[in-house]
């Protein structure tokens, strides 16, 4: 399926009273008037004969008083921390990061923000499977040009087939640096934030010029991105944890899961690597794709601001999460080298993929032991849950559990033991 630039379908407070008139504490009311005091006399002294004896009372016992039992002072809790607010000009229009709660997500793992990680929260690889390399500002020293894997010179664009410079070519070219950054831009005050200012990206092209994927192009792909021996190709010096699909094989019938794509993403499995995929734009079940219908894949959708599903995002019983993926006339807010002013819109849910990805990234920087079934499991239950319970008024067109919360994913993540 071709590529349309305008949707990129590659896939967030007693005064006294005295005669009616009041008397402030302590002071003594005036006479009526007419009236003078009387002037005191002293006593008349009495001889020591005559005075009568002091009285001396013997004082009655009295029982002992049990003390007032003792009341606790009020403990006043703490005051949580001030919500984190990244200072980049793009993000108040970043509804996509509200949607999701990610300030609650960076208050909690402050390291994250910082421009250099920490052996506290490790930087987290992620790979984006795309069109390519785009050497963006917002990634500066935190992206790197991996592998070209398209085979076909022709399709290529770059006068060889497969070859170590992963740059994009072609009108597409930008759609890779488009997802990558919502996964990692930084929080520099410049251009936009993204979800996990502490990863690495590395570039892995297996799109054409045409937009197109080749299924043994991808395969491969999968497998070099995890640090798996692919023939042929030098090894992978920066093997990524997360794995970043904002697409689907093309030159198949869209009848189920490729078999070389499903058998590439059960070795990534085994590596210990998420595979995490756009459920792609033609408003369909998403199981005929590949490798949205594949096993062992996370499958994402795309859910408005409101958490409905727009009508281009693929659904069904093989999607297991949403996420933004904006809509017509109200898209995601990237920055972009090749958008007027660096800055783009689009919609699609390769835009909803990334945010998915960059939230897994975010749990492997606070446990990074967790495993690709672990990181699903956590992503998937602390979703928010759609508006009345669905996305989309027909049972059949499901989208997951709910919309991303990473805010919640890495409070459950924290409150638990996996993954230390």
């Amino acid at each position: 399926m071709k590529l349309s630039a305008s949707t990129l379908p590659l896939l967030c407070a007693a005064l006294l009273s005295v005669g009616g008139q009041a008397a402030t504490l302590g002071t003594i009311p005036a006479l009526p008037p007419g009236q003078t005091a009387p002037v005191p006399q002293p006593p008349r002294p009495q001889s020591p004969a005559t005075q009568p004896p002091p009285e001396i009372a013997p004082s009655a016992p009295t029982r002992p008083q049990p003390a007032p039992p003792l009341v606790p002072l009020p403990v006043t809790p703490p005051a949580p921390p001030a919500a984190y607010q990244p200072g980049d000009p793009l993000y108040p229009r970043q509804w996509d990061m509200t949607t999701i709660g990610m300030p609650q997500a960076w208050t909690l793992l402050p390291e994250t923000v910082r421009k250099v990680s920490t052996s506290k929260t490790p930087s987290i690889t992620v790979a984006v499977l795309d069109t390519g390399f785009v050497n963006s500002p917002e990634l500066a020293g935190r992206v790197v040009n991996g592998y070209d894997f398209v085979r076909d010179p022709a399709r290529a664009g770059d006068g060889n087939g497969r070859d170590a410079d992963a740059s994009g070519v072609g009108q597409f070219a930008y759609h890779g640096e488009v997802v990558a950054n919502i996964i990692a831009a930084a929080h520099d005050g410049r251009g936009m934030a993204g979800i996990n200012p502490s990863a690495r990206i590395v570039h892995v092209r297996v799109a054409g010029v045409d937009g197109l994927i080749d299924p043994q192009d991808l395969a491969d792909g999968l497998r070099w991105a995890a640090g798996i021996a692919v023939p042929g190709v030098s090894a992978n010096p920066n093997p990524a944890k997360v794995l970043n699909l904002s697409l689907f094989a093309d030159f198949i019938p869209l009848t189920g899961c490729d078999a070389r794509i499903q058998n590439a993403v059960n070795a990534v499995t085994a590596a210990g690597a998420l595979v995490v995929v756009g459920a792609a734009n033609d408003g369909a079940d998403a199981a005929g794709y590949s490798p949205a219908g594949c096993r062992n894949v996370l499958t994402v959708t795309s859910a408005t601001q409101v958490g409905t599903r727009p009508a281009y995002a693929n659904w069904g019983r093989s999607v297991a999460l949403a996420a933004p993926g904006g809509e017509t006339g109200h898209g995601i807010p990237v920055s972009s080298l090749s958008g007027p002013g660096g800055v783009r819109t689009p919609d699609g849910t390769s835009m909803a993929a990334p945010h998915v990805s960059g939230g897994a990234s975010l749990l492997l920087s606070a446990r990074p032991r967790l495993t690709p079934a672990q990181l699903r499991g956590l992503l998937t239950r602390t979703a928010t849950p759609f508006p009345g319970g669905h996305c989309d008024p027909e049972p059949a067109r499901s989208c997951g559990s709910g919309t991303l919360n990473a805010g919640a994913a890495v409070r459950a993540a924290l409150a638990s033991s996996l993954g230390k």
